[in-house]
């Protein structure tokens, strides 16, 4: 029986390359097949808090009171076996200058990233993929980082399996507000070292790459 491998994308940092900036930028890819069953605890939690007085549009990790935090960790923790991630960490002092450009970095880091996860992921003639990501509001970088997506997937699914790239607001997909909790507990656990959202969601790491850990150059 053929498969629809869903992939969504999201990243944590800055594009500053100094000592101003982030010290790390992080793209996590959270990949899964059907049923969704997750959608149906966060859609109840959204309208619990809601009647408790919360205007709770969607979920953001960055944004979200700790309690409500809390409670979606809960509920994404709970179906860990249903999903994969894989996760680029990139510390940015060991980036050379010559990918500083912003297309070009997030050209380069998204294609490494796709290009692993579909190489991981047991993908044959006749199933699918289909890939979102936030609604990329830059028109350029969203063209650079379709562009990129569809390399990596290119290279690795050759022309028996098809694809689709999707652009659409986080607001409207719960998986893209998951994978933004993932990949802010993977940021977290790099940038200021706090573990403890990341410790829940470690199980589901299939893997957590830097991809400069054996570089000594710094640039900045």
């Amino acid at each position: 029986m053929s498969k629809i491998l869903y992939i969504f994308l999201d990243e944590g940092g800055n594009f500053d390359f100094s000592k101003s900036g982030t010290k790390y930028f992080v793209l996590t890819a959270l990949s899964k097949q059907r049923p969704f069953r997750a959608y149906r605890s966060l859609n109840e939690l959204k309208y619990d808090l809601v009647e408790k007085g919360n205007d709770i549009e969607y979920f953001h990790a960055s944004e979200d009171r700790q309690a409500v935090r809390n409670a979606v960790f809960q509920i994404i923790t709970t179906r860990l076996e249903e999903v994969c991630l894989d996760s680029l960490i990139i510390e940015k002092r060991k980036t050379a200058p010559f990918l500083y450009n912003q297309e070009k970095f997030y050209s380069e880091m998204i294609g490494n990233l796709v290009g692993h996860v579909i190489g991981n992921s047991n993908i044959a003639g006749g199933d699918k993929v289909i890939v979102f990501t936030d609604n990329i509001p830059v028109h350029r970088k969203r063209e650079s980082a379709e562009k990129a997506i569809r390399q990596g997937l290119s290279h690795k699914l050759g022309e028996k399996v098809p694809y689709e790239i999707l652009h659409h607001q986080s607001k409207s997909n719960f998986d893209l507000q998951i994978i933004d909790y993932c990949n802010w507990a993977i940021y977290r656990k790099w940038e200021p070292g706090d573990r403890r959202s990341y410790e829940m969601i470690r199980r589901a790491l299939r893997s957590e790459f830097d991809i400069f850990r054996n570089s000594r150059a710094c640039y900045y």
